[in-house]
């Protein structure tokens, strides 16, 4: 997934007067990251074996805070500043709950770090900028905030706050979001649309909060992650569709595909809880203990109703909303089909009658 070189267009870039801060001390600050994976790697057939975006130097010796999918298995990183010195870089740490990285020069950079501001105190409607491309007002994107809230990842993936921002920056891996203060509020992780206040689809980028990294910095750069036991994976990715969460595709080799998990399966429950939503999937799933608990899941395949003892019932691809058979609301129950009929509400009199 190597993102393309390419200029921000010119109607979106800051002007003169629309930046509070110092642009250009802040634009020195931002380097292009640029990495290779093996072809063998368990991500390269996702994301690819040449990776590119940006990241944000934090440290005077050269570290650089970037968004972890641009060196997940790398075996060779490159820097390069706006300053068109190439330096090479060994990745330190990679946050998965995050998706934080911290990479670090294995060469002089003699580049300034950027102080951390508070995403926390950031606001809807605040003005900001994205900074990536390695630098350079023409890959700077003049923005606002236009959300802060959870964001659920189809990829087993969960922030209890994120922050959008428009307009999107077309090279948004690992850009750095500054704000009105010049202080780095979060680090570019996807694109992404979102409908805005006129109920029009937008393009919006997706930061992580910088608030997320200092409690476990010190975890990354001493041990290359943080201190505790990793969350259960599954090697699912997921979707939410009605209020149902369908499985969209399985890792292979993957435990989900060990315990028979497949693409179209219907989550109905988790350790006997109900999920609607990827966020309570997730939370359910993790709930469980440390990776290697036993997580009890309860699936509903669509065959279950378009299909009676193997033979079609329904439309060819027709899809049916299947709860969990022991959890269906009360509300959702039109009538009981019998042998003798069909009984509807009131119950107690119906059934009654069905036996006078």
């Amino acid at each position: 997934m190597v993102e393309k070189s390419r200029e921000v267009p010119s109607s979106v870039q800051p002007k003169s007067g629309d930046i509070a801060f110092d642009l250009e001390r802040a634009l020195e600050s931002i380097v292009t990251v640029q990495a290779t994976i093996p072809q063998d790697a368990f991500t390269a057939q996702i994301l690819g074996t040449e990776r590119a975006g940006s990241g944000v130097v934090i440290g005077d010796s050269g570290l650089v805070l970037t968004i972890g999918y641009l060196v997940t298995e790398a075996e060779s990183v490159w820097l390069r500043g706006g300053n068109g010195v190439l330096v090479p870089a060994h990745p330190l740490a990679i946050d998965q709950e995050t998706g934080f990285a911290l990479v670090q020069a294995l060469g002089a950079l003699n580049l300034p770090a950027l102080a951390f501001g508070s995403a926390r105190a950031a606001s809807v409607g605040d003005p900001v900028a994205m900074l990536g491309g390695g630098g350079g007002r023409n890959q700077a994107v003049r923005a606002r905030i236009v959300a802060k809230q959870e964001f659920s990842g189809y990829w087993e993936y969960h922030l209890d706050e994120a922050i959008f921002t428009a307009p999107a920056h077309p090279l948004w891996g690992g850009a750095g979001l500054i704000g009105a203060d010049g202080k780095l509020l979060g680090i570019g992780s996807l694109h992404v649309q979102q409908q805005n206040e006129r109920g029009q689809r937008e393009d919006v980028n997706m930061i992580v909060p910088i608030d997320l990294l200092p409690p476990v910095m010190n975890e990354l750069l001493t041990l290359g992650r943080v201190n505790r036991p990793a969350r259960p994976w599954l090697g699912v990715y997921s979707a939410e569709n009605g209020g149902r969460i369908v499985i969209a595709d399985v890792t292979e080799d993957g435990p989900a595909a060990a315990a028979g998990l497949r693409a179209g399966d219907i989550i109905a429950s988790v350790r006997d809880s109900s999920v609607e939503t990827l966020s309570e999937f997730y939370h359910e799933i993790w709930s469980c203990g440390s990776a290697g608990a036993e997580i009890p899941i309860e699936v509903r395949a669509d065959a279950e109703v378009t299909a009676f003892r193997g033979v079609p019932v329904a439309p060819p691809n027709a899809r049916a909303f299947n709860p969990a058979f022991d959890v269906t609301p009360a509300s959702l129950i039109a009538g009981i089909v019998t042998e003798r009929g069909v009984v509807r509400p009131p119950y107690e009199t119906a059934i009654d009658g069905l036996f006078a």
